[in-house]
This record gives structure tokens, sequence and C-alpha cells, in this order.
């Protein structure tokens, strides 16, 4: 009887200790959720030109915000010397676009659920995952998750 009870102990230890473990595996994957909230303004863009090699983009000015009930919106304005920049993602050097995100924790992925953007057809009812990461810092990198795209932007936290 004494075994039977000391293996029901053992094995209950065992099974606390791992539910605990998923517990804080979770909780660390929704704290990432988490962290997105908020305001962040733009640290930098990095851009490498075809060479792999960084090109020295005119930094513009910009603003990132995720909300806890999943709404997103950013906007990002260039200097003068790139108002004629355009591609998707830009209008004659401004970008916006806003619309929800959702999150996958497990691969660090944020996807932009497009509702609205300043560039019209290209964006709008699109999603366009990123791949996130925190710094130690605490800055937020983002980049594509497309291959074709190889540019990052780091935010930092208002």
């Amino acid at each position: 009887m004494k075994r039977l009870l000391y293996v029901s102990l053992v094995v209950g230890v065992v099974l606390a200790n791992i539910a605990q473990a998923q517990s804080s595996t979770a909780a660390e994957h929704h704290a990432d959720r988490e962290r997105l909230i908020g305001a962040w303004h733009l640290a930098k863009i990095d851009s490498p030109g075809p060479d792999g090699k960084s090109t020295d983009t005119a930094q513009p000015v910009g603003m990132l915000i995720y909300t806890a009930d999943g709404h997103m919106s950013v906007q990002l304005m260039y200097p003068q010397s790139a108002a004629g920049l355009s591609n998707q993602y830009v209008l004659n050097g401004y970008e916006a676009s806003f619309g929800s995100f959702t999150v996958d924790e497990a691969r660090h992925t944020v996807t932009h659920h497009i509702l609205g953007s300043n560039t019209g057809k290209s964006l709008v009812g699109r999603d366009l995952p990123r791949v996130f990461e925190f710094t130690k810092e605490g800055s937020l990198i983002i980049r594509s998750a497309n291959p074709a795209e190889h540019w990052s932007v780091t935010w930092e936290h208002y």
C-alpha cells in the first residue's frame, strides 16, 4: 500500500511539473503578443541592395501601433529628398496602412491583414506576414516573411 501511495505521489509530481512547464511556455508566447501591444516609433530601416550590402536609404519617421483588441496601423513619412519614392508600400514618400493583426507565437510571426492603404489596390485585402523579434534592449525588429523582400525595420517603444 505504501508503495502504491509513493508511486501515486511521484506520478502526481511529474504531471504537475509537466503542466507547469507547458503553462510557462504558453505564457512566454502570450507575453510576446502582449509585448507587441502599444505605440512604437521607427528607429531604423535596413534595405540592402542587390549585392546584399546596406544602402543609404533616406530614413523616414514613423509610428506603428498594435492594439490589445487586434488592430494595427503603420505610418512612415520619408524626408523631402525621398518625396518621389513609390513602390507597393510607399506612395510619393509616404506609407500608411491599417487593419487587423494575428500572431503566430510558435513561428514568431505577426500577420497584418490590410483593410486600407494609401497605395490602394497593391495592399488592400492582402495578408502580410512579418517575422518579429525583440532585442535585449526591448526594441522590436520586423522583417518580411517573403524571401524576395530583404528589408528589416527596427522599432522602439514610446
